[in-house]
């Protein structure tokens, strides 16, 4: 079993900078789709990162290897590749119908869906305290809603349309979790990633359109390379963060990443107003947006909360 290696606030800055990369992705990803389509987009991201990462891998020497699959880690690559594929495509499609903010804070939605099918696959306790979590965050996203819950709940709207693609993209990346995760007792994190991303370019390339990228004028081309490279960092340094900080912590503050994409929406909004627009929301939706957040960090946090209540218990 894994230990972190103690080196605690090492692996909160590199989860705050997971959080702050992810935060302000969907930004970028916005003004890419004005001119790019979600799919092409999407194939350039995974090619970029799978290239970055194949030619690390075959300069050190730690190429996966394929004979430790068996049939049943074969099926475990295509369902994390369908899932992956299936995860960046639907929340492409749903941002261009949603902002930036209610498209990060949606896509919450995931790390709970693989949270309820651990339980069911892999027989994983759920406490009390992640049962709480998870009340707290459906008032929150009840709350968020509050100006739209009427169309959300009764017409098919661009707005709810964007909303249940989002969902959609939830759903499809907890299967990309439950194979990830299968599939790290016989790769490690980077040669997974690699081998899922190239196979998710190759899979994608029959209907993306590369040239596309023409069409990009100078800050869309920018743009469009930051966030390949996004979607390298981040996920490396999220991989870092777990070698140094317990999984549940570093889980718990990266609930915060709606939180960054809405202030990063509000300062992109005043410094390139004619390119980002603000969140329309009220106050009672930025106090459902603290509630969705805290939801997820007290669910992640479940069984550490737990766990430490039982020590204290045990001394008295």
């Amino acid at each position: 079993m894994h230990t972190s290696s103690g080196r605690w606030a090492y692996g909160l800055f590199l989860t705050l900078l997971t959080a702050f990369l992810w935060g302000i992705l969907p930004i970028k990803l916005k003004e890419v789709l004005e001119v790019m389509d979600p799919i092409t987009v999407t194939w350039y991201r995974l090619l970029v990162s799978g290239g970055v990462l194949l030619a690390y891998l075959t300069a050190s020497k730690r190429l996966p290897a394929f004979s430790l699959l068996g049939k049943k880690g074969k099926w475990l690559v295509v369902i994390a590749v369908l899932g992956l594929t299936g995860n960046y495509v639907l929340y492409l499609f749903g941002l261009k119908l949603l902002n930036p903010g209610t498209t990060q804070l949606v896509i919450q939605v995931a790390p709970i869906l693989l949270l309820v099918s651990s339980l069911l696959i892999f027989r994983e306790r759920f406490s009390l305290i992640q049962g709480l979590g998870l009340l707290v965050l459906l008032v929150g996203f009840g709350l968020f809603f509050n100006q739209r819950l009427v169309e959300l709940l009764t017409s098919l709207t661009a707005y709810t349309t964007g909303v249940l693609i989002v969902l959609a993209a939830a759903f499809v990346w907890t299967f990309y979790g439950l194979a990830q995760k299968q599939l790290l007792t016989v790769w490690n994190s980077l040669q997974i990633m690699m081998v899922i991303y190239l196979a998710c370019a190759v899979l994608l390339f029959p209907w993306a359109h590369p040239q596309q990228v023409t069409e990009l004028n100078s800050v869309q081309g920018w743009l469009l390379l930051a966030c390949c490279l996004n979607t390298l960092v981040a996920y490396g340094a999220f991989a870092e963060a777990l070698a140094h900080w317990e999984a549940s912590k570093v889980s718990a503050a990266l609930a915060v990443t709606p939180l960054v994409t809405f202030a990063a929406v509000a300062l992109a909004a005043i410094w390139w107003p004619s390119h980002i627009l603000p969140e329309q929301l009220n106050w009672i939706a930025y106090g459902g947006a603290l509630l969705v957040v805290s939801g997820s960090a007290l669910t992640a946090m479940g069984p550490t909360l737990l766990a430490g209540l039982r020590g204290r218990s045990s001394l008295r």
